[in-house]
């Protein structure tokens, strides 16, 4: 096996492996496997100053979610190749090759069935980031390897207490559109969370 397939294959569903390696060669993209970010699953950059095509990915990503990111920045480095900065970062072009492009792991047959069916309606409208999409999101995040002390917020009690990663606590109060008004207890300065960001719930008897 190719040494690329192989590392490749060890972040998403083995079938897509070789095919995702072959973009990396044509395209002549610097793919690298990146340390986790809160802010992005993943990153496209346009060749500049006599560099070429980059694309990182988050490592932690289980592997459905590893290929949809991926696949998601390779559409961005497609897109630029055709128009380079005359198309809308996440405009028609990009969702155009990005449906375009997912059609070959369709044929593979790489996703279980509900995350088949989460991209499928997600690619009705693709947006900006896999995370913009709740069930999209929430399917992927199915196959999570889960850490047991987090939740997502929308599982909070109404007026309990939560931590996030960082350590700052908040109470949870009642729910806007899609998102749940929450005031951090040392500031008293209100924040809007989305239902699905993940925390650690605290002990009952500090609400």
């Amino acid at each position: 096996m190719d040494q690329k397939v192989k590392i490749l294959s060890k972040y998403i569903p083995e079938e897509a492996a070789p095919l995702i390696s072959k973009w990396i060669d044509f395209y002549k993209c610097d793919f690298k496997i990146s340390k986790s970010r809160d802010t992005k699953l993943g990153d496209y950059r346009s060749p500049y100053n006599g560099d070429g095509h980059k694309i990182s990915v988050n490592y932690n990503l289980n592997p459905y979610a590893f290929l949809v990111t991926t696949v998601h920045e390779f559409a961005h480095l497609i897109t630029w190749n055709e128009h380079k900065h005359h198309a809308k970062p996440h405009g028609q072009e990009w969702k155009n090759n990005f449906k375009r492009m997912m059609i070959p792991f369709f044929e593979l047959e790489v996703f279980p069935m509900d995350v088949k069916k989460a991209i499928v309606s997600y690619l009705q409208n693709p947006a900006a980031s896999s995370c913009s999409d709740l069930n999209l999101y929430k399917t992927l995040r199915n196959y999570d390897q889960k850490d047991p002390s987090f939740i997502s917020v929308e599982k909070i009690p109404h007026q309990h207490h939560f931590m996030m990663k960082n350590g700052r606590e908040f109470k949870k109060l009642e729910k806007i559109r899609k998102r749940y008004r929450c005031v951090e207890v040392k500031t008293g300065l209100i924040y809007l969370f989305s239902p699905i960001a993940e925390v650690m719930l605290l002990n009952s008897e500090s609400a």
